[in-house]
Protein backbone atom coordinates (compact mmCIF):
# COMPACT_ATOMS: atom_id res chain seq x y z
CA UNK A 1 0.00 0.00 0.00
CA UNK A 2 2.82 2.52 1.10
CA UNK A 3 4.54 1.98 -2.63
CA UNK A 4 1.41 2.38 -4.49
CA UNK A 5 0.65 5.61 -2.73
CA UNK A 6 4.68 6.97 -3.18
CA UNK A 7 3.97 6.17 -6.80
CA UNK A 8 0.59 8.10 -7.21
CA UNK A 9 2.41 10.63 -5.76
CA UNK A 10 5.06 10.44 -7.87
CA UNK A 11 2.71 10.41 -11.08
CA UNK A 12 0.74 14.06 -9.85
CA UNK A 13 4.45 15.39 -9.46
CA UNK A 14 5.32 14.43 -13.09
CA UNK A 15 2.11 16.35 -14.15
CA UNK A 16 1.85 19.10 -12.39
CA UNK A 17 4.95 20.98 -14.12
CA UNK A 18 4.27 24.15 -15.01
CA UNK A 19 7.26 26.69 -16.81
CA UNK A 20 8.08 29.98 -15.79
CA UNK A 21 9.96 32.48 -17.23
CA UNK A 22 13.69 32.63 -16.40
CA UNK A 23 14.82 35.71 -14.90
CA UNK A 24 18.21 35.20 -16.42
CA UNK A 25 20.14 36.76 -13.75
CA UNK A 26 23.14 36.01 -11.68
CA UNK A 27 22.11 34.45 -8.69
CA UNK A 28 23.15 36.08 -5.17
CA UNK A 29 22.92 32.88 -2.82
CA UNK A 30 25.94 30.97 -3.38
CA UNK A 31 26.30 31.49 0.16
CA UNK A 32 22.81 30.43 1.17
CA UNK A 33 22.48 26.87 2.99
CA UNK A 34 18.79 25.25 2.88
CA UNK A 35 18.35 22.83 5.54
CA UNK A 36 15.20 20.34 5.93
CA UNK A 37 14.79 19.38 9.33
CA UNK A 38 13.69 15.81 9.90
CA UNK A 39 11.81 16.11 6.24
CA UNK A 40 9.17 13.02 5.93
CA UNK A 41 7.93 13.27 2.35
CA UNK A 42 11.16 12.15 -0.18
CA UNK A 43 8.39 14.47 -3.18
CA UNK A 44 8.74 17.43 -0.94
CA UNK A 45 12.67 17.04 -0.80
CA UNK A 46 13.22 16.88 -4.18
CA UNK A 47 10.37 19.33 -4.87
CA UNK A 48 12.45 21.98 -2.33
CA UNK A 49 15.69 20.94 -4.36
CA UNK A 50 13.78 22.08 -7.44
CA UNK A 51 13.07 25.24 -6.25
CA UNK A 52 16.90 25.99 -4.84
CA UNK A 53 17.96 25.27 -8.50
CA UNK A 54 14.99 27.67 -10.02
CA UNK A 55 16.81 30.59 -7.89
CA UNK A 56 19.64 29.90 -7.71
CA UNK A 57 20.56 28.15 -4.65
CA UNK A 58 22.56 25.24 -4.20
CA UNK A 59 23.69 24.01 -1.24
CA UNK A 60 20.90 21.52 0.41
CA UNK A 61 21.55 19.93 3.96
CA UNK A 62 19.31 17.58 5.90
CA UNK A 63 18.75 16.74 9.37
CA UNK A 64 17.27 13.11 10.18
CA UNK A 65 15.62 12.81 6.47
CA UNK A 66 12.68 9.94 6.52
CA UNK A 67 15.25 7.46 4.58
CA UNK A 68 13.17 6.43 1.14
CA UNK A 69 15.17 6.84 -1.70
CA UNK A 70 14.86 10.59 -1.70
CA UNK A 71 17.88 11.34 -3.58
CA UNK A 72 15.85 9.51 -6.46
CA UNK A 73 12.65 12.06 -5.92
CA UNK A 74 10.97 12.51 -9.31
CA UNK A 75 9.90 15.77 -8.12
CA UNK A 76 13.35 16.87 -8.35
CA UNK A 77 13.11 17.88 -11.76
CA UNK A 78 16.15 19.44 -13.10
CA UNK A 79 17.59 18.99 -9.64
CA UNK A 80 19.44 15.95 -9.56
CA UNK A 81 22.97 17.12 -9.08
CA UNK A 82 21.11 18.95 -5.93
CA UNK A 83 20.22 15.87 -4.49
CA UNK A 84 23.61 13.94 -4.92
CA UNK A 85 25.38 16.84 -2.96
CA UNK A 86 23.10 16.88 -0.01
CA UNK A 87 24.43 16.57 3.06
CA UNK A 88 23.00 14.54 5.79
CA UNK A 89 23.72 15.00 9.51
CA UNK A 90 22.55 13.69 12.66
CA UNK A 91 21.64 17.17 14.48
CA UNK A 92 20.94 20.61 13.75
CA UNK A 93 23.89 21.94 15.43
CA UNK A 94 26.36 19.88 13.07
CA UNK A 95 24.09 20.94 9.95
CA UNK A 96 24.65 24.74 10.54
CA UNK A 97 27.94 24.80 12.53
CA UNK A 98 29.79 26.86 9.77
CA UNK A 99 26.82 29.30 9.24
CA UNK A 100 27.03 32.75 10.88
CA UNK A 101 23.25 33.15 10.67
CA UNK A 102 20.74 31.20 10.96
CA UNK A 103 16.96 32.00 10.69
CA UNK A 104 14.06 29.60 11.46
CA UNK A 105 10.94 29.80 9.28
CA UNK A 106 7.40 29.39 11.38
CA UNK A 107 3.98 29.62 10.43
CA UNK A 108 3.40 30.95 14.15
CA UNK A 109 0.47 29.58 15.06
CA UNK A 110 -0.47 29.95 18.60
CA UNK A 111 2.59 29.58 19.72
CA UNK A 112 5.04 31.50 22.66
CA UNK A 113 7.92 32.54 20.37
CA UNK A 114 11.27 33.93 22.31
CA UNK A 115 12.75 35.34 19.44
CA UNK A 116 12.47 38.28 17.27
CA UNK A 117 9.59 37.47 14.16
CA UNK A 118 10.73 39.13 10.70
CA UNK A 119 8.34 38.87 7.57
CA UNK A 120 9.95 37.17 4.84
CA UNK A 121 8.98 40.39 2.12
CA UNK A 122 9.90 42.95 4.82
CA UNK A 123 12.66 43.72 7.11
CA UNK A 124 13.30 39.61 7.07
CA UNK A 125 14.63 39.17 3.55
CA UNK A 126 16.31 42.05 3.39
CA UNK A 127 18.35 41.12 6.53
CA UNK A 128 19.12 38.09 4.87
CA UNK A 129 20.33 39.83 1.75
CA UNK A 130 22.91 41.71 3.63
CA UNK A 131 24.21 39.23 5.97
CA UNK A 132 24.97 36.61 2.73
CA UNK A 133 27.31 39.57 1.19
CA UNK A 134 29.71 38.79 4.37
CA UNK A 135 28.73 35.50 5.77
CA UNK A 136 26.60 31.88 5.22
CA UNK A 137 22.93 31.92 5.69
CA UNK A 138 21.30 28.97 6.93
CA UNK A 139 17.66 28.96 6.66
CA UNK A 140 15.44 25.96 7.97
CA UNK A 141 12.49 23.84 7.19
CA UNK A 142 10.70 21.67 9.34
CA UNK A 143 9.37 18.45 9.11
CA UNK A 144 6.00 18.72 7.44
CA UNK A 145 3.77 17.69 10.76
CA UNK A 146 5.09 20.10 13.28
CA UNK A 147 7.83 22.68 11.36
CA UNK A 148 10.44 23.45 14.05
CA UNK A 149 10.18 22.69 17.57
CA UNK A 150 11.43 25.20 20.11
CA UNK A 151 14.79 23.24 20.63
CA UNK A 152 15.27 23.84 17.05
CA UNK A 153 14.45 27.46 17.55
CA UNK A 154 17.11 27.68 20.16
CA UNK A 155 19.74 27.47 17.22
CA UNK A 156 18.38 30.50 15.27
CA UNK A 157 19.27 33.93 15.67
CA UNK A 158 15.57 34.95 14.75
CA UNK A 159 12.71 33.35 13.18
CA UNK A 160 10.71 34.52 9.64
CA UNK A 161 7.39 33.80 8.54
CA UNK A 162 5.11 34.47 5.00
CA UNK A 163 2.31 36.45 5.40
CA UNK A 164 -0.56 33.70 4.31
CA UNK A 165 -4.27 33.68 4.94
CA UNK A 166 -5.49 33.16 8.68
CA UNK A 167 -7.66 30.54 7.86
CA UNK A 168 -4.81 28.69 6.25
CA UNK A 169 -1.40 29.72 7.17
CA UNK A 170 0.57 26.25 7.16
CA UNK A 171 2.34 25.27 3.47
CA UNK A 172 3.62 22.61 1.99
CA UNK A 173 7.10 22.19 2.90
CA UNK A 174 8.30 22.59 -0.77
CA UNK A 175 5.84 25.54 -1.47
CA UNK A 176 7.72 27.12 1.90
CA UNK A 177 11.31 26.69 0.13
CA UNK A 178 9.91 28.06 -3.23
CA UNK A 179 8.03 31.13 -1.77
CA UNK A 180 10.85 32.22 0.83
CA UNK A 181 13.72 31.23 -2.46
CA UNK A 182 12.21 32.86 -4.84
CA UNK A 183 11.61 36.41 -2.61
CA UNK A 184 15.49 36.28 -2.03
CA UNK A 185 16.59 35.77 -5.45
CA UNK A 186 13.66 38.18 -7.00
CA UNK A 187 14.94 40.95 -5.10
CA UNK A 188 18.63 40.32 -4.67
CA UNK A 189 18.00 40.33 -8.94
CA UNK A 190 16.72 43.74 -8.49
CA UNK A 191 19.15 44.92 -6.51
CA UNK A 192 21.62 43.68 -10.11
CA UNK A 193 19.88 45.26 -12.40
CA UNK A 194 19.59 48.80 -10.54
CA UNK A 195 23.19 49.52 -11.53
CA UNK A 196 24.13 52.75 -9.60
CA UNK A 197 23.84 55.71 -11.92
CA UNK A 198 26.39 58.17 -11.69
CA UNK A 199 24.85 61.53 -10.58
CA UNK A 200 25.16 65.01 -12.02
CA UNK A 201 27.54 66.87 -10.92
CA UNK A 202 26.83 70.59 -9.70
CA UNK A 203 28.78 72.34 -12.77
CA UNK A 204 25.80 70.19 -15.11
CA UNK A 205 22.97 71.43 -12.66
CA UNK A 206 23.95 74.74 -12.87
CA UNK A 207 24.09 74.69 -16.96
CA UNK A 208 20.51 73.55 -17.26
CA UNK A 209 19.69 75.91 -14.26
CA UNK A 210 21.29 78.75 -16.59
CA UNK A 211 20.16 77.42 -19.89
CA UNK A 212 16.51 77.37 -18.47
CA UNK A 213 16.84 81.24 -17.41
CA UNK A 214 17.94 81.85 -21.01
CA UNK A 215 14.60 80.33 -22.15
CA UNK A 216 11.99 81.66 -19.37
CA UNK A 217 13.45 85.43 -20.27
CA UNK A 218 12.15 85.01 -24.16
CA UNK A 219 9.06 83.58 -23.37
CA UNK A 220 7.96 86.00 -20.77
CA UNK A 221 7.79 83.74 -17.89
CA UNK A 222 10.32 85.78 -15.70
CA UNK A 223 8.94 89.16 -15.41
CA UNK A 224 11.24 91.95 -14.69
CA UNK A 225 12.74 92.98 -11.42
CA UNK A 226 12.22 88.99 -10.38
CA UNK A 227 15.53 87.83 -12.20
CA UNK A 228 17.48 86.84 -8.87
CA UNK A 229 14.00 84.97 -7.21
CA UNK A 230 13.14 83.15 -10.48
CA UNK A 231 17.14 82.24 -10.63
CA UNK A 232 17.01 80.39 -7.26
CA UNK A 233 13.34 79.08 -7.64
CA UNK A 234 15.04 77.04 -10.59
CA UNK A 235 18.23 75.96 -9.03
CA UNK A 236 16.45 74.63 -6.14
CA UNK A 237 14.02 73.10 -8.44
CA UNK A 238 16.57 71.06 -10.62
CA UNK A 239 18.65 70.13 -7.48
CA UNK A 240 15.19 68.64 -6.01
CA UNK A 241 15.05 66.38 -9.62
CA UNK A 242 18.41 64.79 -8.72
CA UNK A 243 19.52 63.48 -12.46
CA UNK A 244 21.86 61.08 -13.14
CA UNK A 245 24.93 62.20 -15.64
CA UNK A 246 22.96 61.05 -18.55
CA UNK A 247 19.91 62.51 -17.95
CA UNK A 248 21.16 65.97 -17.16
CA UNK A 249 23.18 66.09 -20.57
CA UNK A 250 19.71 65.21 -22.58
CA UNK A 251 17.60 67.87 -20.60
CA UNK A 252 20.62 70.14 -21.25
CA UNK A 253 20.39 69.37 -25.24
CA UNK A 254 16.71 70.10 -24.91
CA UNK A 255 17.27 73.21 -22.97
CA UNK A 256 19.65 74.39 -25.43
CA UNK A 257 17.78 73.72 -28.47
CA UNK A 258 14.42 75.82 -26.81
CA UNK A 259 16.83 78.80 -25.88
CA UNK A 260 18.13 78.81 -29.42
CA UNK A 261 14.32 78.31 -30.95
CA UNK A 262 13.55 81.19 -29.41
CA UNK A 263 16.20 83.61 -30.29
CA UNK A 264 15.56 83.09 -34.23
CA UNK A 265 13.57 85.90 -35.92
CA UNK A 266 10.13 84.85 -36.52
CA UNK A 267 9.12 83.99 -39.58
CA UNK A 268 7.00 85.92 -42.24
Amino acid sequence: MHSKILRDKVVLARTSVVELPSLAVPSKLDALVVVLVRPRNPLNIGAAARAMTNFGAHELRLVNPYQVAFREARSAVGAADVLKKAEEFATLAEAIADCSLVVGTTAVRNRILHHPLRQLHDDGGEAIRQHLRTGRVALLFGSEKIGLTNDDFSHCHWLMTVRTERNHISMNLGQAVAVCLYELARAARDELAREPAEPANAGEIEQIAQGLLEALGPSGYTKPGTEAVTEKKVRRLMLRFNMDAMDAKVFLGMIRQIAWKLRQPPQR
